[in-house]
């Protein structure tokens, strides 16, 4: 299985610098900075974990309704990340799922199991173990 690089730089103090980074494919790329924490514009580490987790877990839930029997249409997921001042630092507190799709024949209940087993196996899921990931999910 491949291993995927990315590599990040900040320049000066916390509050007064900046930083960069970039995926190793070129397609990802962004500047961050102190902002992050203050509900400012911008790109930030947040936002590109939402990303990561909304994309694995429309792929981790499609593969679920295949191995169902069902033919997904289409599946749509946003991710909200949440970080927080907790203590002396910062802490992402959770992440929340809104997941849509459009699976024919494919009645509610099952699709609610399907989409908790997604939410358990989704490999990014996985790595944030520890995380309060909330999943709103329904049916089109």
């Amino acid at each position: 299985m491949p291993t995927r690089n990315a590599e990040a730089t900040w320049e000066g103090g916390l509050r007064e610098g900046k930083g960069s980074y970039k995926a190793e494919s070129g397609s990802v790329a962004g500047s961050y900075s102190f902002a992050r924490f203050e509900d400012a514009g911008g790109s930030n580490p947040e936002e590109l974990l939402a990303a990561a987790h909304a994309s694995c877990f429309s792929m981790a839930l499609s593969a679920q309704i295949e191995k169902a029997g069902a033919t997904p249409q289409r599946v749509t997921t946003q991710a909200a990340c949440t970080i927080e001042k907790v203590g002396p630092g910062f802490k992402i507190t959770t992440m929340e799922l809104r997941t849509r799709a459009r699976v024919p024949g494919l009645d509610d209940a099952k699709f609610q199991e399907l989409a908790q087993a997604a939410k358990t196996g989704c490999p990014v899921s996985q790595a944030l173990t520890g995380l309060d990931v909330k999943l709103d999910a329904a049916l089109e």
